[in-house]
């Protein structure tokens, strides 16, 4: 294919897309270009289905390269290590909105990828490698219903920014990503401070106005340079199939099964039917490779058709109503802060532990401007939960997104490092799961903030709602607290956390083609509703505001500041100076480029000692002052005396004592500590002092 490119205008910057100039071999290939922004997207797909699966096997990658923005990886090897947690989000919002618009009977294998190759602060990578999936998908041979098209939204001073630069994306008031096919919304990923419901909605709107101005461009593309998409074997479960299982298994006896409040029950209801089935066509070898999506695909049908058409819910809840909550605190001793959050058969421990600012987690990555995180918070989900046995592997994508969306609900309320110098990390254990662990983690994390003595500016609360959609656009039913088979089996899960006053995340996750306005406008409003009924009816009886002490287990910080200037006195040569301090007082010392000095300790008195020391030090000293310091060194002509690590001063033999002496050592030994007076500097520069006149000052 000759080599063709394709230029649009897109928020004041050219976006362009090189076509059949790399990558020649893959099923689609986007050079991508956005300012000097550089991404490569390719879309490729295996031949044949692979077998043995239930689930299109979709892969997306971001990979992000440092030599992009100019770096050498860190470490022994010198080369980029597993994926950072930023590249891993990126895919999954890749991910969201292509997913669904693949044949929903698809079952070969498909990778994404985006090579991050150089990086313009003025033009976000992840919003290049979101377009250009979906360009490279699109031109490709694999079938996929699309074009789908990306924006990103700001907002600095209550004005919108359509796809905002690195830094206003870090210092506004959104992070707003909506994709968008050519009739509706696919997918929603927001952080936000607080920011009101209305002007949310305008902002996803304004989103997808600007993506059909990109979807014409792509189908322009695709008109000229796409590839007929190929034939495949489709793994649809024949009809003859469910015809005979209705038979076996009626439809009545099947609701009965599913709809029941308990998770276990359930499953053991669903297993006799499996049984009885498997035992029906056990001389049909075909029907039985394929029984267990066929029974999947019944539960489903009926479940859906039990809520959209009768309004009836699984465990027998309204369709508004949120499952039986609890919530408490302190569950956990001695950690700085813990909470439990129990939603039905969700469950969520949290526990809050506080630490210096020099803990904070530092990042490598492809923006120069955010090299540490202070908040981290993390989600674990173990087999137990769910009543599985696995061996745990560490955290998976999904954990990763769980924890940053709990990360991003609460980072608008977190007060200041000026208000509350300390690196905080929420780590979400998960008890048990039925349904939207991510905000009961929400809940509890903010629960554990409190307990822990952090002063958030308010409460955040979080929920999940979700969707049966009929034939028409119009035929639709919202579900709040949409509980694990209402997701499986439904259309959508869109998950709203915020305070009172606003929004403070989003993430949407939908199986079909898009969501009509009042859809979104539905579950926003829906969740809203039900925040605040979680706070006022559980929450806040648990803990109703931050406490006002840290544990007594929690480091205790004291931050001081001193001239910039004077960093290299604290420090001294190399460390020597600060090390001595330490090793006196049992205490640990940060200090920043502007001179803000953070003093952590359990111990108030070596605290306060240990800031002393640093203030005597920074001392630009005047008669008159009076100081307590350790006789270190004697000579014939007097003593010298150490009164902060590092700086010592000499008390002349004539000033030891009122009367005449012969000898230093008739008043000092080595060791003792005796209370001086500044006399100024001698002619040799040095300090002196004088023990004889302190009594005069």
């Amino acid at each position: 294919m000759a080599f063709k490119t394709f230029s649009l205008e897109l928020a004041g910057r050219t976006l362009s897309v090189d076509v059949g100039r790399v990558s020649a071999q893959a099923n689609g290939a986007a050079f991508m270009h956005y300012g000097d922004t550089t991404v490569l997207s390719t879309a490729t797909a295996s031949e044949k289905p692979r077998d043995g699966i239930d689930f299109f096997p979709l892969s997306v990658e971001y990979e992000e390269k440092l030599y992009s923005v100019g770096k050498i990886p860190g470490g022994f090897n010198k080369r980029e290590g597993k994926a950072s947690e930023n590249a891993i989000l990126t895919s999954r919002v890749i991910d969201r909105p292509m997913r669904p618009l693949f044949p929903k009977d698809y079952r070969n294998d498909v990778t994404l990828n985006n090579l991050v190759m150089s990086v313009d602060p003025e033009c976000r990578p992840e919003l290049v490698a979101m377009l250009g999936s979906a360009i490279a998908t699109s031109i490709s041979d694999i079938p996929f219903c699309g074009p789908c098209a990306t924006t990103q939204v700001g907002l600095i001073n209550g004005e919108f920014i359509i796809n905002p630069n690195q830094e206003q994306w870090k210092n506004g008031d959104m992070q707003l990503t909506v994709a968008s096919t050519s009739e509706k919304v696919i997918m929603i990923e927001a952080g936000a401070n607080e920011v009101p419901e209305a002007k949310m909605i305008e902002a996803i709107y304004k989103a997808h106005e600007i993506n059909q101005t990109i979807i014409a461009w792509i189908n322009e593309i695709v008109a000229e340079v796409g590839k007929p998409k190929h034939e495949y074997e489709s793994c649809a479960i024949p009809e003859e199939l469910f015809a005979k299982m209705k038979e076996i298994v009626t439809p009545e006896e099947m609701e009965f099964a599913v709809f029941t409040d308990e998770k276990q029950k359930r499953e053991e209801n669903i297993r006799v039917i499996t049984e009885k089935l498997e035992e029906a066509f056990a001389e049909n070898e075909e029907w039985l490779a394929i029984l267990g999506e066929a029974i999947y695909q019944y539960e489903k049908k009926t479940v859906r058709k039990m809520i959209l058409k009768d309004h009836k819910r699984p465990d027998g809840r309204e369709i508004t109503q949120i499952r039986s909550l609890a919530a408490e605190v302190d569950i956990i001793p001695r950690v700085h802060g813990s909470s439990m959050f129990t939603r039905g058969q969700t469950q969520i421990c949290d526990v809050c532990t506080l630490a210096p600012l020099s803990e904070v987690q530092k990042i490598d990555g492809l923006d120069d401007n955010e090299t540490s995180k202070r908040y981290m918070h993390h989600y674990n989900f173990p087999a137990y939960s769910v009543g599985e046995t696995k061996v745990s592997r560490g955290p998976g994508r999904r954990e990763i997104g769980h924890g940053a969306l709990a990360e991003r609900a609460l980072i608008p309320v977190l007060p200041s490092e000026e208000e509350f110098p300390y690196a905080i990390r929420c780590v979400s254990e998960t008890f048990e799961s039925n349904g939207s662990t991510s905000m009961a983690s929400t809940c509890a994390s903010c629960m554990s903030l409190m307990a822990a003595g952090v002063p958030i500016k308010k409460m955040v609360a979080g929920i999940s709602c979700g969707l049966v959609t009929g034939e028409t656009d119009d035929d639709f039913i919202l579900l709040t607290d949409i509980q694990g088979l209402e997701d499986f089996f439904g259309d959508m899960d869109f998950k709203v956390t915020g305070t009172t006053d606003g929004i403070t995340a989003i993430q949407m996750d939908i199986k079909i083609h898009g969501l009509t306005r009042p859809i979104v406008e539905g579950a926003i409003a829906r969740c809203r509703e039900a925040r605040l009924f979680i706070m006022d009816n559980c929450m806040k009886k648990a803990i109703a505001e931050p406490r006002k002490e840290i544990s007594k287990y929690a480091p205790k910080i004291v931050q001081i500041s001193i001239d910039p200037d004077k960093i290299g006195d604290v420090v001294g040569q190399k460390g020597k100076t600060i090390n001595e301090i330490i090793a006196r007082t049992g205490v640990k010392i940060d200090i920043t480029d502007d001179g803000k000095v953070s003093v952590c300790g359990t111990d108030k008195a070596m605290m306060d000692k240990a800031c002393e020391m640093i203030k005597i030090i920074v001392t630009d000293f005047e008669e008159g002052q009076i100081f307590k310091g350790k006789v270190v060194s004697i000579k014939e002509f007097g003593a010298f005396i150490e009164f902060a690590p590092g700086k010592e001063g000499m008390v002349h033999i004539s000033k030891i004592a009122k009367e005449r002496i012969n000898h230093v050592e008739d008043v000092l030994t080595l060791g003792d500590t005796v209370t001086v007076v500044c006399l100024g500097k001698d002619k040799m520069g040095r300090i002196s002092f004088s023990m004889k006149d302190v009594a005069q000052q």
